[in-house]
């Protein structure tokens, strides 16, 4: 005969699925929108994390990667001249204006570099190569955007900033946290797209010589190179991270819903294991009556909430999964890493174990004397 918890628990199948349904919403909800979170977390700074650079060099006060303000390229041979920096190359990361071949325009995210050097490249190429864009006009965006800009097929030509572009490759999974993708060019098309100067940039980025001191190299970049700012990659990923995330407010906003998944979970497992422990009121009476302790019936609640809580957790992340899936079509990327899949486990036991001590707090004043009762 299988133990009492297990029979409580699965005497009830109508009972059950209810319980089952409510963590398996909660832990849905809760992975949809940490996943929503940990994704624009991702996507705000993927540009930075990429660019394979040690420092960033940018105009002052600049605040996140897409806010950049022009600066005189003479600065570039300035970051070279300093020791410890292997190689500097400029960067224009700005928005313009793309034109559709049905006369609509869309505004996108033009990233010049140079295409003979390691950084700042684009990633994971699904179709043609980085070195395509050595031909005129050339262009590579990704492949998610391809119905949003109009675009069918490698060798199609538009028009950016009322310039010529024509598209040469596709990338996979490069989204943009604003509405405004990227698109991969030379730094001299990039100068073209968005009506830069010939002589000016927007960022210098600087790969140190093995074993330079990051912190020494960066104080005598700000020593020699005036009226600029130098970060490390990993600063100003952080930066522009915390501005999109919750400088904005829409960071806070996806939290606090993954918060209310919580609590409308905490709800709901709550409710269905207390009316299914009353159910059974007079089953844990008898055992009061026959001696049993506390524990026990502490115990037997608790293992119910385990059990509950593991197949819920089991069939929410098969639900999580394909949701995941789904989404890397959207414009929303919702990210599920190992690390928050385990975490989720220990989140929802959590949740189903804090839900049974509001049963436990009324078996605990379970009269014995009730079972003699008619």
């Amino acid at each position: 005969m299988p133990p009492l918890a297990q029979r409580n628990l699965f005497h009830d199948k109508v009972r059950l699925a209810v319980t089952l349904t409510g963590i398996v919403f909660a832990v849905v909800l809760i992975v949809v929108e940490l996943g929503l979170f940990v994704g624009f977390t991702v996507t705000t700074s993927g540009l930075i994390d990429h660019s394979g650079a040690d420092l960033w060099i940018t105009s002052k006060n600049v605040p996140y990667v897409e806010q950049g303000v022009a600066f005189s390229e003479r600065k570039l041979n300035q970051v070279r001249a300093v020791p410890g920096v292997a190689d500097a190359q400029k960067l224009v990361a700005h928005w313009t204006q793309w034109k559709r071949h049905d006369g609509g325009e869309d505004s996108v995210q033009i990233v010049g570099f140079n295409v003979d050097d390691a950084m700042e490249k684009p990633w994971n190429l699904v179709e043609g190569r980085v070195e395509d864009l050595k031909s005129p006009d050339a262009i590579i965006l990704d492949e998610l955007y391809k119905k949003k800009l109009g675009v069918t097929r490698v060798g199609e030509v538009f028009e950016i900033g009322g310039h010529r572009a024509r598209v040469v490759g596709f990338t996979r999974g490069i989204r943009s946290f604003t509405t405004s993708p990227y698109v991969f060019t030379t730094f001299k098309n990039a100068q073209t797209y968005t009506g830069l100067r010939e002589d000016q940039t927007y960022f210098i980025l600087a790969k140190l010589t093995p074993g330079a001191n990051l912190e020494q190299v960066r104080r005598e970049l700000l020593d020699r190179v005036k009226g600029v700012e130098v970060f490390t990659t990993a600063e100003f990923s952080h930066m522009t991270r915390f501005y999109w995330m919750f400088t904005t407010g829409a960071g806070v906003a996806v939290l606090i819903a993954a918060v209310l998944g919580l609590v409308v979970g905490f709800v709901v497992v709550a409710q269905t294991i207390y009316a299914t422990t009353m159910d059974h009121v007079r089953e844990f009476g008898t055992l009061k009556a026959m001696g049993a302790p506390n524990s026990y019936v502490y115990k037997v609640i608790m293992k119910q909430a385990a059990i509950s809580a593991v197949i819920g957790y089991v069939l929410g992340m098969i639900v999580s999964v394909f949701v995941v899936r789904a989404s890397q079509e959207g414009g929303a990327a919702i990210l599920m890493p190992m690390p928050m899949a385990v975490g989720m486990f220990f989140l929802t036991l959590a949740m189903c174990i804090g839900a049974a001590l509001v049963s436990i707090n009324k078996v605990t004043r379970i009269d014995p004397a009730m079972v003699f009762k008619g």
